[in-house]
């Protein structure tokens, strides 16, 4: 019968040959158990968190991950051997400057790297390797893929004509406000009386701005329009804009703990961005057109890159373990 030390040192052997396992071959390429359990361990923590009530999905998405990171691996190994076999090279003096490159912007400088690797348990040779293999990788990338990309003007149209629902804008309006805070104290000013008060002052005269500036207790709103969605309006002040117009102000608006005076600023009616329409409410970049344009050309990339390792796997031998 085997004693407790026993037990635990078969246990450590029996963890080890796991972790060693041959997960896929890639010609005279093995990827082991242990680099992809790595590569999981990653992402797993947030899955865990995210999925903790639901086992079956967590269970799904754990192996969605696996699968990707085993399909990353192969891959790497497809993109390296063809550059093994198709007679491309890397001058050593190229990669002494990647190398350089590399340490000075992760590490500022090489005595720093070494004892930052040697911390991770990672050789200068194998980090020598990481930095060959990474920019290999990158190189046959840009030849395969992007340099045969072209987004045409047709085809941002007729992206836009099949998606024009997701570029549709909802009535909005933009407000700036004055809050004022209830409380129980009576040490503090009635809210609803200086409400009043702040209401009577604009209709003399006073600018929104400057009573914002003095009264506010929440500047930044004050000071900044914000764009709303009319339908999403909490009920009250969709209520009190309901029939302002541009430059014009509310009257007194009373929720359980504060009162509100605001202002419209804008209002846009329902319609649809056209192509040359910013994307962001409040921003000028990028506009429509541009995210169509990215939105294709990551499409593009992804079909052409799944056409490559195709046919990168189609001449090479792979073998998965399961």
């Amino acid at each position: 019968m085997l004693g407790a030390a026993a037990l635990l040192l078969c246990a450590g052997s029996v963890e080890a040959e796991l972790a060693n396992a041959i997960r896929a071959i890639v010609n005279d390429a093995v990827i082991t158990y242990q680099e992809v359990a790595m590569l999981d361990q990653q992402a797993e923590d947030l899955l865990v968190r995210q999925y903790r009530n639901e086992p079956s999905r967590l269970e799904k998405e754990l192996n969605k991950v696996d699968s990707q990171n085993l399909d990353g691996l192969v891959e790497r190994q497809l993109i390296l051997h063809e550059f093994k076999t198709a007679g491309y090279s890397l001058p050593e003096s190229v990669l002494d400057e990647l190398v350089d490159e590399t340490i000075k912007a992760e590490f500022g400088d090489r005595a720093t790297c070494t004892k930052t690797l040697e911390a991770r348990g990672i050789s200068i040779e194998k980090f020598r390797q990481q930095i060959r293999e990474r920019f290999i990788i990158a190189q046959l990338r840009l030849k395969n893929i992007a340099s045969e990309i072209i987004i045409s003007p047709h085809k941002v149209e007729t992206y836009y004509l099949a998606h024009r629902d997701d570029f549709k804008m909802e009535d909005r309006v933009k407000l700036r406000r004055i809050t004022l805070s209830k409380s129980s104290d009576p040490k503090d000013p009635n809210a609803e009386e200086l409400a009043k008060e702040i209401l009577q002052r604009l209709k003399e005269g006073a600018s929104f701005t400057e009573m914002a500036a003095i009264y506010s207790q929440d500047l930044k709103e004050s000071r900044e329009s914000s764009w709303y969605r009319r339908s999403a309006l909490r009920k009250e002040w969709a209520e009190a804009v309901s029939a302002l117009k541009p430059g014009q102000w509310s009257g007194i608006v009373e929720t359980s703990d504060e009162c509100y005076l605001l202002i419209v600023d804008e209002m846009s009616t329902a319609h649809y961005k056209s192509l040359s329409d910013p994307y962001e409410e409040d921003s000028p970049r990028p506009l429509v057109r541009e995210v169509i344009e990215r939105n294709l050309l990551s499409e593009e990339r992804g079909r052409l890159e799944k056409q490559w390792i195709d046919r990168l796997k189609k001449k090479t031998f792979v073998q998965i373990f399961y």
